[in-house]
């Protein structure tokens, strides 16, 4: 099955920390040598390490302007990676003190900017699938889409909606030689949590950036495997049968 090791080219949306920053080192070292796209405000960039600017939440035509123009500054783009994401913690108990904004904020930029995107650089990835190259969207779900925690529970929610979504794109793109990866990574050093202010905490029980990156994270890693196995095993086939049933009843 083709890998990110067949890419020529590879854009990390969410790369400026974290998860992402470690990916987009990791994918430089490959020894296919992609050309590695970073969003960032500013970089030092080299023959291979690119950069560009992307606001996930600008209004929905201007992001679109601007994904056209990463596709025509860098026709070989055949990989996106989605790592951009922010948590929040509410406690419903106490639903005055629930910030709506903060919540949709934590919606649109860990769900729907990811789903948008998904759509504006699909015409482009299609396009290059029916050439007969492979192309890839990877999508950053975590083993909390599996079994939440429920004091971060909307982020919970947007990361099983990563999860589902994975999914049913995985499926329904295969025959256009786009190919669907999503990862699901435990518990990993993040700047994520220094907002919350439990990074000290944490820091006792997650994996390190460093140890994350050297295994292959396109696949559930680390506490999240068994839990995957427990919850999630079969699906992606089910939902494939499930597919063609549904296309068989409407050509019908």
């Amino acid at each position: 099955m083709p890998s990110i090791s067949d890419s020529k080219c590879v854009l990390i949306v969410g790369s400026t920390a974290g998860i992402g920053r470690a990916l987009a080192l990791a994918i430089l070292d490959l020894p296919s040598q992609p050309t590695v796209i970073v969003c960032v405000a500013s970089h030092n960039a080299t023959e291979r390490l690119k950069s560009v600017t992307l606001d996930v939440l600008s209004e929905r035509n201007a992001l679109k302007c601007s994904i056209q123009d990463i596709v025509n500054t860098y026709p070989d783009l055949d990989a996106v990676l989605f790592s951009s994401g922010i948590q929040r913690a509410f406690d419903f108990t106490k639903p005055e003190t629930v910030d709506l904004d903060s919540l949709e904020s934590e919606l649109a930029t860990n769900y729907t900017s990811i789903v948008s995107m998904i759509t504006f650089f699909l015409p482009h990835l299609i396009k290059l699938g029916e050439q007969g190259r492979p192309t890839f969207l990877y999508t950053v779900s975590s083993g909390l889409s599996i079994v939440p925690a429920p004091g971060i529970a909307n982020y919970c929610a947007t990361k099983s909606a990563i999860h589902s979504l994975s999914i049913s794109l995985a499926v329904q793109l295969k025959e256009k030689n786009v190919h669907v990866v999503e990862i699901i990574p435990p518990l990993v050093e993040s700047e994520l949590h220094d907002f919350e202010g439990t990074t000290q905490r944490l820091s006792n029980f997650w994996l390190s950036l460093e140890e994350y990156t050297e295994g292959d994270p396109y696949v559930p890693a680390g506490l999240v495997v068994n839990q995957h196995k427990q919850f999630e095993e079969g699906k992606l086939e089910a939902a494939t049968k499930m597919h063609g049933h549904l296309k068989a009843m409407t050509q019908t």
